[in-house]
């Protein structure tokens, strides 16, 4: 399941990088939240499968969520003046690290005990 997850993602930044989109400036600042809302969801993803909690329904409902909460704070945020987008940045950015950190513990931990 791990390894499901870790192509999809390669295959994604690969599409990614070969397909010219642009995207106006205008949305950039959304789109940058949602992506680290969704990044958020496959590292959450991969902990979870690494604990072998991973429920693809609560993956799946959390990624577009995540997602769609993130660039929609971004959005109230611009409408009412106020930089909400920050308070989503530091969350997801903080809930990345700790799921990475966890992630790389249990990798380490399998190649000791090897």
């Amino acid at each position: 399941m791990v390894l499901i997850i870790i192509v999809s993602l390669l295959l994604g930044l690969a599409i990614g990088f070969i397909l010219p989109i642009n995207i106006p400036a205008v949305y950039v600042s959304y789109l940058s939240v949602a992506i680290l809302a969704a990044l958020d969801s496959v590292f959450g993803g991969i902990r979870a499968s690494l604990e072998q909690k991973f429920d693809n329904l609560i993956f799946i409902t959390g990624f577009f969520g995540n997602a769609i909460l993130a660039g929609g704070l971004a959005y109230i945020g611009d409408v009412l003046g106020v930089p909400i987008y920050l308070a989503a940045i530091f969350v997801f950015g903080s809930r990345l690290f700790v799921n990475f950190a966890y992630i790389r513990r249990y990798v380490i931990e399998k190649m000791r005990k090897r």
